[in-house]
């Protein structure tokens, strides 16, 4: 079974830097466009950014300026790079790799804990 791995997350102080990853543990050619999102304790969950296969980005609005986006499709790999960390920033972060175009199916990973804490 094909699988997105997640890494990267922790503990970090707030006005810090934290650099996510993600990878598929095969490659999966009909994923045409990847995404971090993230769900907070109580929250649903939420887009945080997403990279298509043009290199185009787009982010919400809460995290413009402070994160950014980066990897290659092709290779299913994609990467978050997170700066001036808040504590409402603090969720699970999950990778994701959207195949709806081709096969109809979205990929997750299992989620990697960020926690902005003093």
């Amino acid at each position: 079974q094909v699988q997105l791995v997640e890494s990267g997350g922790g503990l970090v102080q707030p006005g810090g830097s934290q650099r996510l990853s993600c990878a598929a543990s095969r490659i999966i050619f009909s994923i045409q466009a990847m995404a971090w999102y993230r769900q907070a304790p109580g929250k649903e969950r939420e887009l945080v950014a997403a990279m298509a296969g043009g290199g185009t980005a787009n982010y919400a609005d809460s995290v413009k300026g402070r994160f950014t986006i980066s990897g290659d499709i092709a290779k299913n790999t994609v990467y978050l790079e997170m700066n001036s960390l808040k504590p409402e920033d603090t969720a699970v972060y999950y990778c994701n790799g959207d195949a709806t175009m081709y096969d109809g199916v979205d990929y997750w990973g299992k989620g990697t804990l960020v926690t902005v804490s003093s």
